[in-house]
């Protein structure tokens, strides 16, 4: 195992929303893969989660990447900007450059670093003829930056098991329990290291839903989830404003 300490960066896809462990705190697919990182490499294995949800680009990589190369840690994770595609002031110029840059620092360190090209989440939401361009942008530019800086690309875009809803939890945006055991296998598999088989098995779509109760549940979900995300970007409040990161040191991984 060449990896001996682990550092997950970024938004609530790497803080875990919704994978939740029973006490209400977020696992995701992070918590697996430094689990199965630390069974390979033994009780020195060290993690750190500096993720928060909400974040914007320019937040992950103010406050979160100087903490994650402070650490010196073997393996570093970046997932960032799919917040920012949701957002009218998106400028993918800049996003582009300074995605670039950041992925340049982590690499100068001597870190072994893991990208994401973003899965499809636009199927069920609302906005898709704006963001759509924004997101094949953002994961054009990833794929990019992982070659010419030596990084490690997870596909997830190219993955089409990411259109069964039932990797998707409730709100549409975020994973389910399954998804994140899903990212977590791919992760793995992209780092060579063997994973729970059960983690890539697909689970069963759901059936039709008829379109009468199709909208029915379109109405409760822009209630419950859209409704409240507009109120946080008209009063200008994010999700994260009172989060802190979930393991904000290197520290031993426990099941």
């Amino acid at each position: 195992m060449r990896w001996r300490s682990f550092v997950a960066v970024g938004d609530s896809f790497t803080e875990g929303m919704d994978d939740a462990y029973p006490d209400g705190t977020y696992r995701g697919w992070a918590d697996l893969v430094a689990t199965r990182l630390a069974a390979e490499a033994g009780p020195d294995f060290g993690y750190a989660n500096l993720a928060i949800r909400g974040r914007l680009f320019p937040s992950v990589v103010a406050e979160q990447v100087p903490a994650a190369l402070a650490m010196r840690p073997d393996l570093i994770s970046f997932a960032a900007g799919g917040n920012d595609v949701l957002r009218r002031s998106f400028d993918p110029h800049t996003m582009v450059s300074r995605f670039d840059e950041v992925v340049g620092r982590l690499r100068s360190g001597g870190a072994d670093v893991i990208l994401f090209r973003f899965a499809d989440v636009l199927a069920r939401l609302p906005g898709q003829r704006l963001v759509a361009p924004r997101i094949q942008l953002l994961n054009r530019a990833v794929g990019e930056t992982a070659e010419r800086h030596g990084a490690i690309l997870v596909d997830l875009y190219a993955d089409d098991t990411f259109l069964n809803p039932m990797l998707w939890s409730t709100d549409r945006l975020h994973l389910s329990a399954a998804g994140h055991r899903r990212v977590a296998g791919q992760v793995l598999t992209a780092l060579g290291v063997g994973c729970d088989e059960e983690w890539l098995l697909v689970p069963e779509r759901p059936a039709p839903t008829p379109w009468l109760a199709a909208r029915a549940a379109d109405l409760r979900w822009a209630g419950r989830h859209l409704a409240p995300w507009i109120r946080r970007r008209l009063t200008g409040r994010s999700s994260g404003d009172l989060v802190t990161a979930k393991r904000p040191a290197l520290g031993p991984v426990t099941e």
